[in-house]
């Protein structure tokens, strides 16, 4: 297999709406927009993270053969660690974020899911011990 690779990592979210998710990453995430092929399509980049924002109108957004439809949301999601979970998470609550559930520990530290825009999940982790 020939992967193409140049360090970066390219992750694909379907979304209902590609204005708010970029509004959203580049808002409440730091991410930098790339190119905008609206209302199909636009990437947002943060340090070697390439985010997809397909919409309904892309591509990725098309019937499989079968007729299923590609959707936003699911369990699989992009992953920030954070040094204060605490101070992450009352910034975004008072931004209107929508969570999932509340700050879980575990062996491994503290975490808690959010949602973007279209429902797609985000994570914040918290390390143990710091």
């Amino acid at each position: 297999m020939s992967i193409v690779s140049d360090g970066t990592v390219n992750v694909r979210y379907l979304v209902d709406d590609v204005q708010s998710a970029v509004d959203f990453y580049t808002i409440h995430f730091g991410f930098t927009l790339n190119t905008a092929a609206l209302p199909a399509f636009a990437d947002v980049t943060r340090g070697n993270l390439r985010l997809l924002l397909a919409g309904p109108a892309s591509s990725a957004g098309r019937p499989m053969p079968d007729g299923r439809r590609p959707e936003p949301g699911g369990w699989n999601r992009i992953h920030f660690i954070v040094h204060d979970i605490t101070a992450e998470v009352a910034r975004l609550r008072a931004a209107g974020v929508v969570f999932r559930n509340d700050i879980v520990t575990g062996p491994g530290g503290r975490q808690i899911l959010l949602d973007d825009p279209s429902g797609n999940p985000v994570e914040l982790f918290q390390p143990a011990g710091s």
